[in-house]
């Protein structure tokens, strides 16, 4: 059975935490200088939170995790199917999991990943080229943290 994943950029990973872990009822099940995640089982939900320099706060991707190689396989061919562009990133360290992972953006530019963690790491991980995904909201240089186009400003008020 596959996992929702949802990563957040934040400002203050202190604050963030303690937000989290009360709005969730729990503490995070990994927690690093920069990351925390949480594995919650209701909802089933990868929630993973991170404070990364020139990274954009808020929703940075969405996934799917799953817990086999074949719902791997089968979640990857769903991705050929959506008909985007899939970067295929294979074996990889991100997150402080190494994972085998690929990649897609939506007709919108929201970035997806699907991908199987085997196992943890002791650094943060590398960085796919997202520019192979043509999308805007992927961001150069920066592990599992594509950013998302700032919405232009709303006028409020009368007149």
């Amino acid at each position: 059975m596959s996992r929702f994943h949802l990563h957040v950029g934040v400002a203050d990973l202190d604050k963030s935490i303690a937000f989290y872990s009360g709005l969730f009822g729990t503490a995070p099940s990994v927690t690093k200088p920069d990351y925390a995640k949480w594995m919650l089982d209701d909802p089933r939900i990868n929630f993973a939170i991170s404070v990364r320099d020139g990274a954009h706060r808020g929703i940075e991707h969405v996934g799917l995790q799953v817990e086999d190689e074949a719902e791997l396989a089968a979640v990857y061919g769903r991705l050929k199917d959506a008909g985007a562009p899939v970067l295929e990133e294979g074996a990889t360290t991100c997150c402080y999991a190494k994972s085998e992972k690929s990649w897609v953006a939506d007709p919108d530019g929201v970035v997806w990943e699907a991908f199987l963690t085997n196992g943890e790491a002791t650094v943060y991980g590398d960085s796919p080229d997202f520019a192979l995904l043509a999308s805007d909201n992927a961001a150069e240089g920066a592990c599992c943290v594509p950013t998302m186009p700032q919405a232009a400003p709303v006028k409020v008020g009368c007149c």
